[in-house]
């Protein structure tokens, strides 16, 4: 296995001697993939913040990104930290739209960013799949471009059932449906050195669903409520309220509530799992896994990868999202109640 670090100053790409690990990370949302790694120092070595950082894994380019930090101390040694496009979504401003989907949100900031007469930053997008729910009139006010992006994907997601993940791929700006991101990997027990495992109610998990509608027409508050009785025998109520905004269907995305959140909200964490490079955030696995209370023979949600390549060794630690388990086949539809991970 090569592994490379490729430094472009621009003037000269440089291939610096690489110590101690390489550690990639990325989260399925809200945050920009990460790399750390440490250079010798030497006296041809020249780079500085922004530089352009590559990845690349026998041959094949795994990340693209940009210098944020160097760190030195009395050894002949620099620790680097570089980020991905997506670093620059911490950004925050100020947007008023109306009748875009989530799609079209995505474009609309990237290309504002890549603007010369607002002083932008050249951003590339790549493949952007195109998302259904038009959002009638939103406004964001001084929030980060994050959570703009997140706000628009999270209504797709709680309208419509369809879960999209945005990431940087290797310098383009991407959206996919989760369902083009199943891949074949296998988690078990022979995969992984070490398995923390936690269900919960505790956090995320609502039995009964309660939307409001401000329906200036008639002056009155329209509701919503959709509710498992049986749960609520067995939890207590567990009660999530909102407001619904306009053009969305009530009944709807309450029934949609109801069956994303009215279930057991579970976490697995695998240390040292084999590497493979194409898993990241937003992935579903396969996992044939005990767990005490029960047997999950099905596909997880990825929710945090990091990558750690040491010497000849690669290996993944992983952060998995599921709800019941023991449900059928997952797809990004909402499912049925008690076949769903918690997503948001």
């Amino acid at each position: 296995m090569s592994v490379d670090i490729f430094i472009n100053n621009g003037k000269e790409l440089q291939h610096p001697a690489v110590t101690d690990n390489i550690v990639w990370s990325t989260d399925r949302s809200g945050a920009a993939g990460k790399l750390t790694f440490t250079v010798v120092k030497d006296e041809h070595l020249s780079f500085f913040e922004g530089n352009e950082v590559i990845l690349s894994i026998d041959g094949q380019k795994i990340f693209y990104g940009f210098v944020f930090t160097k760190k030195r101390n009395k050894q002949p040694t620099i620790d680097v930290t570089a980020y991905d496009q997506l670093r620059y979504f911490v950004n925050k401003d100020v947007y008023q739209y109306s009748n875009m989907t989530a799609s079209e949100v995505i474009k609309m900031i990237v290309t504002d960013m890549a603007d010369p007469n607002r002083d932008g930053f050249q951003m590339n997008l790549g493949n952007i799949a195109q998302t259904s729910f038009i959002i009638q009139s939103r406004t964001e006010d001084n929030q980060s471009l994050f959570d703009i992006i997140n706000n628009a994907l999270k209504m797709e997601l709680e309208n419509t059932g369809n879960m999209y993940v945005m990431y940087d791929d290797v310098g383009k700006i991407t959206l996919k449906s989760a369902d083009d991101m199943r891949l074949d990997y296998l988690l078990d027990s022979s995969t992984g050195q070490d398995i923390d495992y936690q269900s919960s109610i505790d956090d995320q998990t609502y039995n009964e669903i309660k939307l409001i509608f401000d329906n200036k027409d008639t002056g009155m508050w329209d509701t919503y409520i959709e509710k498992d009785s049986n749960n609520i025998n067995n939890w207590g109520l567990l009660r999530y309220t909102d407001k619904l905004q306009d053009g969305e269907n009530g009944q709807v995305k309450a029934d949609q509530l109801l069956r994303f959140y009215n279930v057991e909200t579970r976490r697995l964490k695998i240390s040292k799992a084999f590497g493979r490079n194409d898993v990241r955030a937003g992935s579903w696995i396969l996992c044939n896994l005990s767990l005490g209370d029960i047997v999950y023979q099905n596909y997880a949600l990825v929710e945090k990868c990091v990558h750690t390549w040491s010497e000849s060794e690669h290996w993944m630690d992983l952060t998995l999202l599921g709800g019941a388990m023991h449900a059928k086949p997952l797809s990004s539809r909402m499912p049925q109640r008690g076949g769903a991970p918690g997503y948001l």
